[in-house]
């Protein structure tokens, strides 16, 4: 079993490695550029994603899709990953990473445009998109579009329900010293009681669970960055300076630097926020929308919220905190980070790890479940998500590396059929934008 690990190891690290970063960052610039900067209509999209009201066909608001999205979006990566790419590329990877964040923009929305545009809508009003309808009917690609669908059920159980409840699980026996099966339990009876009712009922926990995560979590941040504000300064200077002149964790040659905060950030910032990924373009497609532009737009402001601004204050926490400097990894930078500062930081890490991992659960739920339904029609839809629920409790209390590493080649084998879609027809989103825009100038 120990080979066939390596194994695995082995295939992750090839396709999370430089080819699929520099495909997944190219295709962020490319897209950034043919659509004019997409990025400037940000704050106007923020305001549009507040309204609730019903515009078209589709099962939730605007701000339901919006924050579902978010909910799969944000997770351990947010916090955990984040120092993992301070303590592997130096201080100069969360520049990097929220660069990452800006030109992702341009790309979660292409892939909201088009799969809003060619989803589809049942005689019952239920609504079905996301990369696998774009690749069967915009390109005629169906085999594609089953390879993505079933590499999605795949990464779906174990980086977006496993891995997520195995790291809460760890987390709370850790510091509370409470039996991962506790915590199991309890995660796995909240998880059920919210997505047997599907996407609406995941919608609705998720409008009111997000915005207040967020809030805590990047409020809890400011308050441990204002405690240590007499070093912010020369942690801000020391971020950008280090991004471009070269600043291992540990030491090291300049170019080395460069080259290490380059890598880790810019993988930790497409990890983080999913975009080129697919994953949230499928509840996108589920949004009450006139009109495809309008939900790209909101769509797009959920990289923002994830990685401009969530992961960027986790990076500037854990770098002001001077821990980065001890040698520590992962999750033993983010716990020395953030309790540098007794009993507030560890309350908002506790916190925000929990509600992250929670959020990440039933955000995934809806993904896997949408692409089960894809490649095998409604009638598995009941089974899959007390499966779901099930794998909550086997999460929490049993190590399944060969399980997550599997999963992890599958979510970036998602990005594969995807990118050849964002790709291809490019041009349609770009025809797309700037007729809605013409239009708006003229109305």
């Amino acid at each position: 079993m120990s080979g066939f690990e390596q194994l695995l190891d082995t295939i992750s690290g090839y396709v999370w490695g430089v080819p699929l970063l520099a495909v997944l960052f190219g295709t962020h610039l490319f897209l950034t550029f043919r659509l004019g900067f997409i990025q400037k209509h940000t704050f106007s999209a923020i305001r549009m994603s507040l309204t609730r009201t019903r515009e078209g066909e589709g099962e939730i608001t605007h701000f339901g899709a919006l924050v579902t999205a978010l909910a799969a979006t944000i997770g351990t990566g947010n916090i955990v990953g984040v120092a993992t790419a301070v303590a592997a590329g130096g201080p100069g990877a969360v520049l990097w990473m929220w660069l990452t964040g800006v030109f992702g923009m341009a790309t979660k929305y292409s892939e909201a445009l088009l799969s809003v545009k060619y989803r589809v809508v049942g005689e019952d009003g239920s609504v079905a998109g996301g990369p696998m309808y774009v690749l069967e009917k915009a390109m005629n690609m169906k085999w594609l579009a089953v390879l993505f669908a079933a590499f999605t059920v795949i990464a779906s159980f174990g980086i977006g329900n496993m891995v997520q409840a195995n790291s809460i699980a760890a987390m709370v026996e850790t510091n509370f010293n409470i039996a991962p099966w506790i915590t199991g339990a309890l995660l796995t009876v909240f998880t059920g009681v919210v997505i047997i009712g599907g996407i609406r009922s995941i919608a609705k926990v998720c409008e009111y669970l997000v915005p207040l995560m967020a809030l805590f979590y990047v409020t809890g941040c400011i308050v441990l960055l204002v405690l240590r504000s007499e070093t912010l300064p020369e942690t801000l200077q020391l971020i950008v300076s280090s991004a471009f002149n070269g600043q291992a964790a540990l030491g090291g040659f300049a170019g080395a630097g460069v080259r290490e905060a380059m890598r880790y950030g810019i993988a930790r910032g497409l990890f983080s926020n999913e975009s080129g990924l697919g994953s949230a373009p499928i509840v996108a497609a589920a949004a009450q929308t006139s009109h495809p532009v309008r939900q790209a737009l909101i769509s797009a402001t959920g990289t923002f919220w994830d990685t401009v601004v969530l992961c960027a204050v986790t990076g500037i926490v854990v770098v002001n905190s001077g821990m980065w400097q001890e040698g520590l990894k992962g999750a033993e930078l983010t716990n020395a980070a953030f309790r540098e500062v007794p009993h507030v930081g560890n309350v908002v890490l506790t916190f925000g790890l929990l509600t992250f991992v929670f959020s990440t659960i039933l955000g995934w739920s809806y993904y896997g479940e949408k692409a089960m339904e894809y490649l095998f029609g409604k009638q598995l839809v009941v089974p899959y998500r007390w499966a779901w629920v099930a794998a909550v409790m086997v999460g929490s209390v049993v190590s399944l590396q060969v399980v997550w590493t599997f999963a992890d080649i599958a979510n970036a084998l998602m990005a594969l059929p995807n990118l050849v879609s964002l790709l291809v027809l490019s041009p349609v989103v770009a025809a797309e934008t700037k007729a809605y825009f013409e239009r708006h100038r003229k109305s």
